[in-house]
C-alpha cells in the first residue's frame, strides 16, 4: 500500500468522531440543498432484483493451517430471504470537495463487495448511495485529538433513503442495520431520531454498529448513547445491538484512542463479541480482502502460506486462526483479536490490517479497517440466527 493511501486510510478513520447534527464544523454554505429521490434505480447501490454493486463474485480462498489452499463459493440465498439488511458504508469517497457526489467510483463498490454483499445469503440488500463526508472534507475537519465534524447531508440522505425503504419496499418485514466507521454513526443517529420508541422499533431485528463509540453505563447493556435498545448478549435476541472495535492483543488502545474510551467517567464504549456474544472468547470466523482493501486500492500480495501463493479470489479464509474477546481495563473496552498461530505449521502467523506510517503501526486505530471483515463470518450467521428468534417470536 502506498503512503498517500496509508495517509488516506488514516483519514478513512477520523469518521469515529462524535457525531450529531449540532456538532458540525463544516460551512453549511458547501452543503447541497436539494433531496435526493430514492424512487430512482441509480439512487441504490444495491436492491433486490437486479444486477448491481452487489452482484459480485464472492469466492472465498481457504488457508487452512496446513497451508493447502482450498476454494470456497459462496452460496446466495435460493429463495427470498425472510428478512432485510439496509446498509451505509463508510468513508470512502475520493470525490473533490467535502461532500460526495450521487455518482458511484470503483471504492464505493469495493467497499460493498467487501463489507456487504456476502449477507445476500441471508438477508435482501438495501444499500443507499448517499452524499458522505469525503476524504478531503475529513482532512479539513481533523483536530489533534476529538473530530467532530458531521456533514448533516450525508446523514439526510440516509433519512431519505430510510423513509423510502419502509414504504416502498419493507412491508412489515423485519430489518437488520449494518454500517461502518462513518455509515455505523449515521446509523446510530437514525435510530436514535427515527426509530428508537417508534412502532417501527419492532420491525428492527438488530443493528450493527461497528467502529463507532457507542456509549453505555458500567455494568449495564441499556442507556448511555440509546435509552432503552439494548446491547445483544445472546446469538437470539432480537431489538439490540452489536457493536465493538477491534485492537491486536499485543497492541492495545493507547490513552489516545478514539475507539475504546468513553467521553464520561460513569460509561464505557459498548462492545459486544459478535463470536461470543453471551461473554468470553469465540473463535472468529473472517472474510479478509484477497485483493483489495474496503479504498479499492491493490495492495501486495500478503504471504498467506509458506509458498507465498497469489490470491486470485476477493476474499482469504483462515479457519482457527483468530479469536476474540471484548475486555474492559485500564486500555479502555475493545474487542482483543488474538492470533492462534502456530509458527511451525505452514500457513501465515500473521494478517495485514493495521495501519503503517512510515513504518510506524499506528496503534491508536487498532484494526479499524478490517472490524467488519475480521467477523464477517459470525456477523452472517448472527443474521440468521437473529431472524430466526425475529420470526419466532411474530408468530406468538
Amino acid at each position: 500500500m502506498s503512503a498517500s493511501l496509508l495517509r488516506s486510510a488514516l483519514v478513512v478513520l477520523a469518521t469515529v468522531g462524535a457525531v450529531a447534527a449540532d456538532a458540525q464544523t463544516q460551512d453549511a454554505a458547501s452543503e447541497p440543498t436539494t433531496r435526493n429521490d430514492y424512487g430512482k434505480a441509480q439512487s441504490w447501490l444495491c436492491r433486490p432484483g437486479r444486477k448491481d454493486a452487489c452482484s459480485v463474485d464472492l469466492t472465498s480462498t481457504v488457508v487452512p493451517a496446513n497451508g493447502k489452499l482450498e476454494s470456497e463459493a459462496f452460496t446466495r440465498s435460493s429463495s427470498t430471504p425472510p428478512s432485510d439488511c439496509f446498509y451505509v458504508y463508510p468513508t470512502v469517497s475520493r470525490d473533490p470537495g467535502n461532500t460526495s457526489d450521487m455518482t458511484p467510483g470503483p471504492e464505493e463498490k469495493t467497499v460493498i463487495q467487501q463489507q456487504f454483499a456476502r449477507f445476500t445469503a441471508n438477508c435482501r440488500l438495501y444499500a443507499p448511495l448517499y452524499r458522505q463526508l469525503t476524504l478531503v472534507g475529513l482532512r479539513a475537519g481533523l483536530t489533534s485529538n476529538t473530530i467532530r465534524f458531521y456533514g448533516k447531508t450525508g446523514y439526510n440522505d440516509v433519512v431519505d433513503a430510510w423513509k423510502y425503504y419502509l414504504e416502498h419496499y419493507n412491508d412489515g418485514r423485519g430489518v437488520v442495520l449494518i454500517g461502518h466507521s462513518q455509515g455505523a454513526a449515521i446509523l446510530e443517529q437514525l435510530v436514535l431520531r427515527e426509530i428508537e420508541g417508534k412502532p417501527v422499533q419492532s420491525r428492527m431485528i438488530s443493528a450493527m454498529l461497528i467502529g463507532v463509540p457507542l456509549e453505555v453505563p458500567k455494568g449495564a447493556d441499556r442507556g448511555g448513547t440509546f435509552k432503552n435498545v439494548p446491547l445483544c448478549r445472546e446469538p437470539s435476541q432480537t431489538g439490540c445491538i452489536i457493536a465493538y472495535s477491534s485492537f491486536r492483543a499485543n497492541l492495545p488502545p493507547p490513552p489516545s484512542s478514539r475507539f475504546a474510551r468513553a467521553s464520561d467517567p460513569n460509561l464505557v464504549v459498548a462492545c459486544t463479541n459478535p463470536a461470543a456474544l453471551a461473554g468470553g472468547s469465540g473463535e472468529l470466523r473472517p472474510y479478509l480482502a484477497g485483493q483489495r482493501t474496503e479504498l479499492g486500492a491493490t495492495i501486495p500480495d500478503h504471504p498467506w502460506a509458506a509458498q507465498r501463493p497469489k490470491i486470485r479470489t476477493p476474499f482469504v479464509s483462515l479457519p482457527g486462526l483468530l479469536s476474540a474477546q471484548c475486555l474492559d481495563n485500564e486500555n479502555g473496552s475493545y474487542l482483543e483479536i488474538k492470533l492462534n498461530a502456530d509458527p511451525a505449521d505452514a500457513r501465515a502467523d500473521d494478517i495485514p490490517g493495521d495501519i503503517v506510517v512510515n513504518g510506524q503501526t499506528q496503534s491508536v486505530w487498532g484494526l479499524h479497517l478490517i472490524d467488519v471483515n475480521l467477523a464477517l463470518g459470525n456477523l452472517q450467521d448472527l443474521v440468521a440466527t437473529q431472524t430466526k428468534a425475529y420470526l419466532a417470536k411474530k408468530k406468538t
